[in-house]
């Protein structure tokens, strides 16, 4: 099967391979497209937590990103993890060089423990610079918090942060409701014209390692197919749901789902069970 697009992902590496670079080349890869990388930080981790991070000289970053762009240019970004101001610095140039108008961020900036992962400097520009430069960012709820200075206890609270968001800069928000205490899942998507609440079925599992990588590559992969950025939004958190009710179970900790999951794409970009 050829390729149906090309995805440019610019995010750290996770070596357990349950989050980060690997489990976006693999959320790209079992929906039919093409994965670029630009890596931007390496960390030795498990999946019961990180040894080591080494970051990636800022103007390795670039050169990752502008000379795999010159050569194979994609028909979408996907931005994880940018750990300091000076990448998140880099990251802006080069997304202004190359000119990609499909562009999802994922603001890592929490750790599962709860702990900050970037400093005030570096949020500052990605609120105040990096967001408005995207199509649709995908905070969960510790960092819509920590992006919009609020709390959320709902979703009321989820809807009230999206629009702060959208009063910096933010063209499309995706808020990811799985830190709520709720019966079920509720991710709720806003523009300045529409609000769409997408409800899941919440598995009892510790087993959603890199749920939110997964996530915003998958839905980079529908956009860049062409798909409408609700919709891709959507399909994306289908995919995400199948793959944790069929994790694999790896690991002691906190193990990652299953991107090989039980869904396959028709040329519609229908999602269907086999």
């Amino acid at each position: 099967m050829k390729p149906r697009s090309k995805i440019l992902i610019i995010a750290g590496s996770d070596s357990s391979g349950g989050a980060g670079i690997q489990a976006d080349i693999k959320t790209v890869t079992a929906l039919g497209s093409y994965a670029m990388t630009a890596i931007t930080a390496v960390t030795s981790q498990n999946t019961t937590g990180v040894k080591s991070i080494v970051a990636i000289d800022p103007k390795e970053i670039l050169n990752q990103i502008i000379f795999t762009s010159n050569d194979i240019n994609p028909d979408a970004i996907k931005i994880g993890m940018l750990h300091s101001s000076k990448v998140i610095e880099i990251v802006i140039k080069s997304l202004d060089k190359i000119k990609v108008k499909k562009i999802i961020l994922d603001p890592v900036m929490v750790a599962k423990g709860g702990a900050k992962l970037i400093d005030n400097k570096a949020i500052k520009l990605l609120k105040n610079e990096l967001i408005k430069r995207v199509t649709l960012i995908t905070p969960n709820i510790p960092e819509a918090e920590i992006l919009t200075k609020t709390k959320i206890k709902s979703k009321e609270d989820m809807i009230f942060a999206a629009n702060k968001l959208l009063e910096v800069g933010a063209k499309n928000v995706l808020i990811k409701g799985g830190h709520l205490k709720s019966k079920t899942v509720q991710d709720i998507f806003v523009t300045n014209s529409d609000i769409k609440i997408f409800n899941s079925y919440r598995y009892k599992t510790k087993n959603t390692h890199g749920t939110g990588c997964t996530l915003s590559s998958a839905i980079a992969t529908f956009v860049s197919c062409g798909k409408p950025i609700k919709k891709s939004c959507e399909l994306g958190i289908k995919y995400v749901n199948s793959g944790i009710k069929t994790n694999p179970s790896y690991g002691k900790g906190h193990g990652p789902i299953n991107h090989l999951n039980t869904i396959f794409i028709d040329r519609k970009f229908k999602l269907w069970k086999i």
